[in-house]
């Protein structure tokens, strides 16, 4: 098992905290002051449109983001850090498979890559096919798997190493419902199993309800965070995707009565 301290020790910090997260791209602000938290051992959803900065938030928690300013902590560093490399794993929305080597063959290279000795690779790799389903195609070349394998694929190399933190970007896109059920039940065994934290990025409101917490987003900023049901309840709706478009409006509300106040015709 993974975080479990020794009793009387204090707890560990949070695995990701972000105070007055921002991200400028050019002139424009993609995250505009974030403030969360991630809990250890937990899968959380990061819902939201596209284009709503969710990949810019991925991207500063693994620290492969540029011009970010406040303050982040992951697993109770600086993100970035040298110390998280080995800590972290990460599956982008593009699979980072090597078409011209088999399944097998990619495993092998990034266990290589992450520092595993190679007395340990073959049970690494191993464990890593049988975790994502891809046992039987571990001698395939990469070129001739389906799209959603390759993301499997990459999801594998994530999992080498036994990471403290996965950070995965719109993981399920373009799978089919059994393989997007299963790859959801593998999340939530992580955590139980493994201790391991998740952070899943999705803009498929039906997912919301397999996470345990949610940060929801707009244009770069935090709409809400809670449980699915917290959510729910606090905005009277039937389901996240509702809850979500009811704190959508009523932030378009708040916009709306700022601007008016800005330009001397809110205050009447």
């Amino acid at each position: 098992m993974i975080n479990k301290s020794p009793v009387g020790d204090p707890p560990p910090p949070p695995a990701v905290r972000a105070r007055g997260l921002r991200v400028r791209r050019g002139a424009a602000q993609v995250l505009k002051g974030l403030d969360f938290t991630v809990e250890r051992g937990s899968v959380t959803g990061l819902l939201g449109p596209s284009g709503c900065g969710k990949t810019t938030l991925m991207r500063a928690v693994v620290g492969a983001q540029a011009r970010v300013t406040g303050d982040l902590r992951v697993l109770g560093a600086p993100a970035g850090s040298a110390a998280l490399r080995h800590r972290l794993g990460y599956v982008t929305q593009a699979p980072s498979v090597y078409l011209d080597l088999t399944v097998r063959q990619n495993l092998d290279y990034y266990a290589a890559v992450l520092g595993i000795p190679r007395a340990e690779r073959a049970r690494a790799v191993a464990g890593a096919l049988g975790d994502v389903d891809l046992t039987s195609h571990a001698d395939a070349l990469a070129a001739r798997l389906s799209g959603g394998q390759r993301s499997r694929v990459s999801l594998a190399v994530a999992l080498l190493g036994t990471p403290e933190l996965l950070v995965l970007d719109e993981p399920t896109v373009g799978l089919d419902p059994v393989l997007r059920r299963d790859l959801w039940a593998l999340f939530h065994r992580l955590a139980a199993e493994r201790g391991a934290t998740l952070l899943i990025s999705s803009h498929v409101m039906d997912e919301a309800d397999r996470c345990q917490r949610l940060l929801l987003m707009r244009d770069g900023r935090l709409l809400a965070e809670g449980a699915p049901a917290e959510l729910r309840e606090r905005t009277g709706a039937g389901s996240v995707e509702e809850a979500f478009l009811r704190l959508v409006d009523a932030d378009r509300a708040r916009e709306s009565e700022n601007g008016e106040s800005e330009n001397g015709e809110g205050d009447r």
